[in-house]
């Protein structure tokens, strides 16, 4: 069996409208994120490698396995994208141990697997209550807890930092560091470049569906830090996390989002905001909810580091 996740001149057309076009690489294991503003190609890409789409040209492996071989390639991927949907009254627990079923697990083996993926991202606690209950975070884990349920060789995951809280954020990023160090193919997409600096053992830089650049990014950290990054931060008390953000010499502007939720921040050091965050939610003065880049900022970002609009194509 290949040590490597392929595409060979790979193109993915949707009808008349690009999803990916030209795409060669070979991915091998450790973190590997996917970057790029929205329609850049990414979850086009991740459909690729997981059998959801089929190629309009080109070729696809997946550790020897084409996706084609849908029987196969489901044993060793695990996929968590962006959407979540859930069957009506389910538990955490059953959400997982049913999933396991479709892999041939049963009975007790599939109660066990299904309670060690619970516990693997923090929600043992919450496995008997109803995914319905469950806050966004809360749903991006069990989510998360699902694609790594049946224990895969690939783990595929299309924003998989979106809506989670300063901690849990931090315990899913150690998480993904200790599933690279162990050996799996952990393939991530994000906006945060930040996050994706930290992390990644490589990196694919795309734009209108075109990989633009590839490899490891040590220049990055540097290359951004004078350019602002905008993050929203969905709060209890926006002022009061306003007089805290203030202080911070890396903060360039503050201010409360219109519908008085939440706080939009410009940073020149992401890295070090997302830590005072960790501190003010630790504290427990602030409530914090949702963390999340700002659109518009991250695209111009994206922009600046790579020289390209980033527009058109598909996601």
């Amino acid at each position: 069996m290949s040590d490597r996740i392929r595409f060979e001149n790979v193109s993915k057309f949707y009808g008349e409208v690009l999803g990916v076009n030209g795409v060669s690489l070979s991915i091998g294991p450790g973190i590997t994120s996917l970057v790029g503003p929205n329609g850049s190609g990414k979850t086009t890409l991740m459909n690729l490698m997981t059998g959801l789409l089929r190629p309009t040209q080109g070729r696809v492996e997946v550790l020897g396995i084409a996706p084609s071989d849908a029987e196969r390639l489901f044993r060793i991927v695990g996929y968590c994208a962006q959407w979540d949907s859930f069957p009506k009254g389910v538990t955490g627990y059953q959400f997982i141990r049913d999933y396991l079923s479709l892999h041939g697990f049963k009975g007790e083996g599939a109660h066990k697997l299904a309670w060690a993926a619970l516990e693997r991202v923090d929600l043992t606690a919450a496995g008997d209550r109803k995914v319905a209950g469950y806050s966004k975070g809360m749903r991006q884990r069990v989510r998360l807890a699902q694609a790594l349920a049946h224990r895969p060789s690939v783990l595929v995951l299309d924003e998989p930092l979106n809506g989670l809280d300063p901690m849990a954020r931090a315990e899913t990023i150690d998480l993904f560091e200790s599933l690279g160090r162990q050996g799996m193919y952990v393939i991530i997409s994000s906006h945060i470049l930040e996050e994706v600096d930290r992390i990644s053992d490589s990196v694919v830089l795309m734009a209108s569906g075109y990989v633009v650049a590839e490899g490891n990014i040590p220049q990055v950290r540097q290359e951004v830090k004078d350019h602002p990054v905008q993050v929203l931060v969905r709060c209890s008390s926006p002022s009061l996390l306003a007089s805290r953000v203030f202080i911070q010499d890396h903060v360039v502007e503050a201010k409360i989002s219109n519908d008085g939720r939440g706080l939009l921040v410009r940073t020149r050091d992401a890295e070090e905001f997302y830590k005072m965050l960790n501190h003010v939610a630790a504290d427990g003065v602030v409530d914090i909810e949702t963390v999340a880049p700002a659109d518009e900022d991250v695209n111009s970002i994206y922009q600046y580091l790579i020289g390209s609009s980033g527009d058109g194509g598909a996601q």
